[in-house]
């Protein structure tokens, strides 16, 4: 294995710089007792005028104990784009450094490449879908500094083998990032187990899917302390409103709903798979560790106008390589499902 060091990927500026101290870094006591008169806030009570603990503490303590990681591993961001941007600010140098990601995968690394001025090299999936370790390997310079890798995939659905990613881990001096935003949804064991093991190991998550709160933007990300420490010292001060964190934590405290929720879900997607099977301009199921299937159908372009023509809106993959004529459908309730089916039995 590779021998890891933090301090050389770090960009010279962050290295360098001194991080924003907030009025609420600097004093965190919750004693209730004390007049706050630090922070330029409205004293008038309307249970919002005080602004939301910038460490996310409580968040993290819950996280933690489920998780079983250190509250000192964990960082939170306004959604997973937050926390993989803030990466790519941290380590990769502008028009200098470079990032690997592996078409068809989840857009933002691109997108967040781009934005940040770093060149991203694209590994593309093998015909089923799996790292082409080899040739990502052969693509890595000594400006290559991170390695994106979505397990399991979006928009294939499918999770990644364990060995080709162990091996990218082991072989690769950079970073790996393993985007597990479907994670729930799949029997594979999380990488969380393997922080301590890898360095250069940083684990995203987020509570959008499985936990249903798309809509209060939390990801997670989970590395080191060192690589905590450093994109702490970027990260926007207040970047997790009081709302967000509530909701969160009394979420994330209903393990039974979880619990349910995923059962109930993973059985509406035995059967939509099983009834997509069936059809005849239905080409391939893919298989799937997802809260979606990929289906590979005759007409991706018909079927999808079709489709939205009578209500329903799924997403065409077809620009996406390896995905022509590819359509990606969510997982909906039972009814959802239903309405579906009915109308693609009807085309």
């Amino acid at each position: 294995m590779q021998v890891f060091k933090l301090e050389p990927m770090i960009r010279k500026n962050v290295r360098e710089m001194r991080s924003y101290s907030s009025a609420r870094d600097e004093f965190t006591s919750t004693n209730q007792q004390l007049i706050f008169l630090d922070a330029n806030e409205n004293p008038f009570e309307t249970g919002l005028n005080r602004y939301p603990d910038p460490k996310q503490l409580s968040l993290k303590q819950v996280l933690s104990k489920q998780k079983k990681v250190a509250e000192t591993s964990i960082l939170i961001g306004n959604g997973s784009d937050e926390v993989l941007d803030l990466i790519l600010r941290a380590f990769c140098e502008p028009k200098e450094d470079n990032v690997i990601t592996h078409p068809p995968t989840y857009g933002m690394y691109g997108v967040l490449s781009q934005l940040n001025a770093v060149e991203n090299r694209e590994v593309f999936l093998t015909a089923d879908f799996q790292l082409d370790v080899d040739e990502i390997l052969n693509q890595v310079t000594n400006q290559t500094k991170i390695i994106f890798l979505c397990s399991p995939n979006n928009p294939t659905g499918n999770s990644f083998s364990r060995a080709s990613i162990e091996k990218i881990v082991k072989s690769f001096q950079g970073f790996v990032v393993i985007d597990e935003a479907y994670i729930d949804f799949s029997t594979q064991e999380s990488w969380l187990t393997q922080l301590e093991t890898y360095p250069n190991l940083i684990i995203t998550q987020t509570l959008s899917k499985a936990y249903g709160l798309a809509g209060i933007r939390i990801g997670v990300l989970y590395a080191s302390p060192a690589i905590i420490s450093i994109l702490n010292k970027i990260k926007p001060p207040y970047n997790i409103n009081s709302l967000s964190q509530r909701q969160a934590i009394l979420s994330l405290n209903q393990s039974d709903k979880l619990k349910n929720d995923l059962a109930a879900l993973l059985g509406l997607r035995t059967i939509l798979i099983e009834e997509l099977s069936k059809l005849s301009f239905v080409v391939k199921v893919f298989a799937t560790d997802a809260n979606f299937i990929l289906i590979r159908v005759d007409d991706a372009n018909l079927r999808y106008q079709q489709l939205l023509s009578k209500g329903i809106v799924v997403r065409n993959r077809s620009n996406q390589p390896l995905c022509e004529n590819c359509l990606r459908i969510t997982i909906g309730t039972r009814k959802e499902n239903e309405q579906l089916l009915t109308i693609l039995k009807q085309l």
